[in-house]
């Protein structure tokens, strides 16, 4: 199933995280935490202005980004948990080179 967001909403994939400790020990998924980035799956078409035109969304299918704990609202689709946000809920953009460095960590 294709999913498609109106307006300013975007649909966000979380991407986990690494469940080990740089000592070694696993964490298990009821004590791991939700991850707070993921991949924009898709776009809105754009927000409405007051005056009726539409600004289109600074977020594309791919960007990786970073947002709150409780951010979105969490939907099932084909079995796959996603997030439905505002761009605004979004708090930045991550680079390849940032997400690199968050693995190197």
């Amino acid at each position: 199933m294709k999913i498609r967001p109106l307006y300013d909403r975007i649909i966000v994939k979380r991407i986990e995280q690494e469940r080990k400790t740089a000592s070694g020990i696993v964490i298990p998924d009821s004590a791991a935490e939700k991850p707070e980035q993921g991949e924009v799956v898709a776009v809105g078409q754009g927000k409405r202005n007051a005056d009726g035109s539409i600004r289109a969304l600074e977020l594309k299918a791919g960007d990786h980004v970073l947002f709150g704990k409780y951010a979105g609202q969490t939907v099932k689709v084909d079995g796959e948990e996603l997030l439905v946000m505002r761009e605004e809920d979004v708090f930045a953009v991550l680079t390849p080179q940032d997400t690199q460095l968050k693995k190197a960590a």
